[in-house]
């Protein structure tokens, strides 16, 4: 399963977003709060719960500063999941989107594809308002 975000432009420039952005920390933020617990991170990885739902875990993969980072689920995640953050500078202000892949079966795909996609918009929107 493959969800893109909504493209979302922030009001800064490539270099402040993707500081921002690339230290997971910072993640946190951009979650809608009243829906997420057992909140745990470090530069390189976060760990939560969605209410209701599982815990996942993303670890930094690989970053190619200052347009890409890929963060990758780790073992509490339930499936595997692969999330890639595009930021694209222009006019001193960043484009900013994600894309997710996950591997899960059809089944589960039905019950989780629209929470993520809500979710995925969420961080865009959350993102965009932060500068």
């Amino acid at each position: 399963m493959k969800i893109e975000s909504k493209k979302v432009e922030v009001n800064a420039g490539n270099a402040e977003v993707f500081a921002y952005v690339s230290n997971l920390n910072n993640f946190k933020e951009l979650l809608p709060i009243d829906k997420i617990s057992d909140w745990e991170s470090t530069e390189d990885f976060c760990s939560f719960k969605i209410q209701g739902t599982a815990t996942i875990d993303l670890h930094k993969e690989s970053i190619e500063k200052p347009s890409k980072i890929q963060l990758r689920g780790g073992e509490k995640s339930p499936f595997p999941i692969k999330l890639e953050i595009f930021l694209n500078e222009n006019d001193g202000k960043t484009e900013a989107y994600q894309i997710v892949n996950a591997d899960i079966n059809p089944f589960l795909k039905m019950m989780v594809e629209k929470p993520l996609s809500n979710l995925f918009d969420f961080i865009a929107d959350r993102l965009q308002e932060k500068f």
